[in-house]
């Protein structure tokens, strides 16, 4: 279908030094570090680790600088990178209620058990420029508090559990074989553990566009924010040599359990539902997105009728992947010179066809009058 481009090699090396030039800007300012990106663009990196399926700080901040902030090229520099590594096994499952809390909310409790903790957040700030961060000024320090690692930070989903006004929580078959999409293609109907994958995986833009649709009546969905966490998780791994788990590490993720009326159906009685999203670094909007599509791909389960986009399992996650729509429409700037010239050709003789026609048509018109 395509024709070997050749000859064009001088210019593709001279195409490589201009964006190494470009992306290196003026030489008389310092290059920007790793550090400097992971710390003070760490939204960004956040993301990238997350649609690049890899945690790691240093080699998200290191795709952007190589992308230019272009986060979907990062992405992708990130994914193929990860191509390249050993794969050990699997970790433990995480447990976030035993999560070290930087930021807490719910917008179902006002005083919940544990409290709210607002933490680093734009929620409350006017989007206004500050033009103080162009003079890189003082910064003042926030206020510190007393801090108890043995609080009792129980879930929101918990508190309704107890009055029976939330469904249970769906737990797999301890043999149930671990999903795993960065191994195995993508095949339908997906269950619940692929499917979140594919969600951590997908672009945020398109996940956010999805859950919005479904609170304007695409979905019918009424959500409600149970509860928003954000912190650092320890990560154990299974030694078999040893008999038992071993801690790895920590890593900082952000999680939401997003509560759904439901009015009942054939397979289950009135009661709040589950929507649920969970993603690496602080990532709300994508967790929040993630959660408000995992409940509308839930709808056939809980005996609802699917009649909407975010509700349609292969269209969801067959075009969530901001990797594969990239080099799909990307692929549009390779030469289609032999295709073109064939459709060229083709509606030349119809455009031919046409004129012809509308021309026997006014002969035959004049001569009936």
């Amino acid at each position: 279908m395509y024709v070997a481009v050749k000859g064009g090699e001088k210019a593709i090396r001279n195409a490589h030094k201009l964006m190494e030039r470009d992306r290196r800007g003026d030489r008389t300012v310092p290059a920007l570090e790793l550090k400097q990106i992971a710390e003070q663009l760490y939204l960004s990196v956040s993301r990238v680790m997350s649609e690049g399926s890899l945690y790691d700080l240093e080699l998200a901040a290191l795709a952007i600088k190589q992308a230019r902030g272009d986060l979907i090229e990062a992405i992708f520099l990130l994914r193929a990178y990860r191509t390249t590594l050993p794969r050990f096994g699997y970790s433990e499952p995480i447990d976030t209620a035993a999560m070290l809390v930087r930021r807490r909310i719910s917008a179902t409790y006002k005083d919940l058990p544990g409290g709210q903790l607002l933490g680093p957040t734009y929620d409350y700030t006017h989007r206004l420029l500050d033009f103080k961060l162009a003079a890189d000024g003082e910064l003042p320090e926030p206020e510190k508090g007393a801090y108890d690692p043995d609080a009792d930070i129980p879930r929101v989903t918990d508190l309704l559990n107890a009055e029976g006004m939330m469904e249970p929580d769906p737990e797999a078959p301890q043999d149930a074989e671990i999903g795993d999409l960065t191994r195995e293609p993508l095949a339908f109907p997906a269950d619940r553990d692929v499917r979140l994958q594919n969600l951590a995986r997908g672009d945020e833009g398109f996940l956010l566009a999805l859950g919005y649709s479904t609170q304007r009546g695409f979905g019918g969905s009424h959500p409600f924010a149970g509860e928003i966490r954000h912190g650092e998780v320890e990560v154990e791994f299974f030694v078999e040599e040893l008999g038992f788990a071993v801690p790895l590490g920590t890593m900082t993720v952000t999680e939401c359990q997003m509560i759904n009326q439901f009015k009942g159906s054939t397979v289950a009685p009135p009661q709040f539902t589950r929507g649920y999203g969970l993603a690496p670094g602080q990532s709300e909007r994508k967790v929040m997105s993630m959660a408000l599509v995992d409940r509308a791909l839930r709808c056939r389960e809980l005996g609802e009728e699917a009649t909407a986009p975010a509700q349609d399992e292969e269209f969801v996650l067959s075009h969530s992947d901001n990797v594969q729509a990239t080099g799909f429409v990307e692929h549009l700037k390779l030469p289609h010179y032999v295709d073109f010239q064939a459709e060229l050709e083709l509606v030349r003789r119809m455009n031919k066809d046409w004129h012809s026609k509308e021309a026997n048509t006014a002969q035959a018109e004049e001569a009936a009058q």
